[in-house]
């Protein structure tokens, strides 16, 4: 029984390497899994479902169709596909969850998130986050033509780029003030999350528990899969093919 865990795939047609190594995951190896989850950035970008390209589709279908398999797949949005609803769940046959979860991990409580919310000191970033993530701004932007919503994600795109190459590198980690916090808040020795693009399984100390928080890699270079079992998680690696 192995439950696999991904993030950070930042799905896009400029990066058909990624797209053919997620494709060959979704036929070789998520079949055999429990359970998929998916923690976020799955796509670049998503401006709403309506937009419905080729790789939008080929991706629902590809769940879909491991969904049909009897393996159930579960989303918790990122910061760049955080305006993926319910339409694109349905035809994709996963389940939305919130930006916060806490699941039976073989025995342990163990808190999914995306992970941004952790890092804190990106101030900016974080101001940001709040903007975008109110409820009626997200309901004004479903409402513009699908053009201009493009053109605005394209903007939004090369901005954050630019902006990410100029902050110092420590600022956009967690805080780790803050994972404790959170940890504590949810009453979890055992934290997955995505997003910093850091993959590593730390220990800490929580009062005078040792906890676990296991951090998902990218996948830029490789895939990054994290792998749990009952006797234990291992974080791995799909190479590309030439």
């Amino acid at each position: 029984m192995t439950i696999l865990f991904i993030a950070d795939l930042h799905l896009s047609p400029s990066h058909p390497d990624i797209t053919d190594c997620f494709f060959r995951f979704m036929e070789q190896e998520a079949p055999s899994a429990s359970a998929l989850y998916v923690l976020g950035d799955l796509f670049e970008s998503w401006i709403g479902d309506d937009e419905e390209t080729p790789l939008q589709c080929d991706v629902a279908n590809a769940f879909k169709t491991l969904s049909a398999k009897g393996v159930p797949i579960y989303f918790i949005h990122g910061n760049r596909d955080f305006m993926i609803g319910k339409r694109f769940a349905k035809s994709a046959g996963m389940t939305l969850l919130p930006e916060h979860h806490v699941i039976d991990l073989f025995g342990e409580p163990t808190l999914i998130m995306h992970g941004d919310t952790l890092c804190i000191q990106d101030e900016a970033y974080q101001r940001y986050r709040k903007k975008v993530h109110n409820k009626f701004t997200q309901w004004l932007f479903r409402r513009l033509p699908l053009s201009t919503r493009q053109k605005i994600g394209q903007k939004i795109r090369s901005s954050s780029s630019s902006n990410n190459q100029e902050k110092p590198q420590e600022i956009m980690d967690v805080d780790q003030n803050e994972v404790t916090r959170v940890m504590q808040a949810y009453g979890v020795k055992q934290l997955i999350h995505g997003h910093t693009h850091r993959p590593n399984i730390h220990t800490l100390s929580i009062g005078t528990d040792l906890a676990q928080r296991i951090v998902l890699g990218d996948w830029y270079t490789q895939g990054s899969v994290l792998a749990c079992t009952p006797e234990g998680c291992t974080l791995e690696a799909r190479k590309f093919q030439n």
